[in-house]
C-alpha cells in the first residue's frame, strides 16, 4: 500500500509531520513497524516513535535492497513523476490521484488483487484476532 506527502522541503522537520500524519491515518494494529533510510529527513526517527508508537529501523548505508518494497513503491511513483519534475507544481491532489492509482492496480504477486484490497483485508483480519 502507497502512501505519500507532499513536502515544501527534505528536512528532518518536514519528514516527521508528514511521517506522524501518514501513520496516525493508518488503524494502529497496522503500523507496527518502518524501515528508513539514512537521509536528514528521518534524523527525528525516535520522535516519530513516540508520536505514532511505531518502530523505526534503518537498512545499512546504501544498501537499498534491504528496502526493496520501498523501492519498487518509488519506482512505480516515477512512472508518474520522472526524476527531473519540477515538485513546486504538484499539488497535492494530483500527488493523491497518482497514489489512488497505484493503490488500485492489480499486482500478480498478490493474486491479482489490488492492495487496497488486500489491506483492508489485513485490517479486518487482524482486528478479528484481537
Amino acid at each position: 500500500m502507497t502512501f505519500a506527502l507532499k513536502v515544501t522541503s527534505i528536512t528532518s522537520e518536514e519528514g516527521l509531520k508528514a511521517q506522524t500524519e501518514i501513520f496516525t491515518n493508518i488503524p494502529e494494529n497496522a503500523r507496527l513497524s518502518t524501515t528508513l533510510d539514512n537521509g536528514r529527513e528521518n534524523h527525528f526517527h525516535k520522535k516519530l516513535e513516540q508520536k505514532v508508537g511505531i518502530k523505526t529501523y534503518f537498512a545499512d548505508p546504501y544498501s537499498s535492497w534491504q528496502r526493496g518494497t520501498n523501492e519498487y513503491h518509488n519506482g512505480l511513483i516515477r512512472r508518474y513523476l520522472p526524476k527531473g519534475t519540477d515538485f513546486s507544481t504538484l499539488t497535492q491532489e494530483e500527488l493523491d490521484e497518482i497514489v489512488t492509482e497505484i493503490n488500485n492496480r492489480p499486482r500478480k504477486v498478490l493474486g491479482y488483487q489490488t492492495p487496497l484490497e488486500v489491506f483492508n483485508k489485513h485490517l479486518v483480519n487482524r482486528s478479528d484476532s484481537r
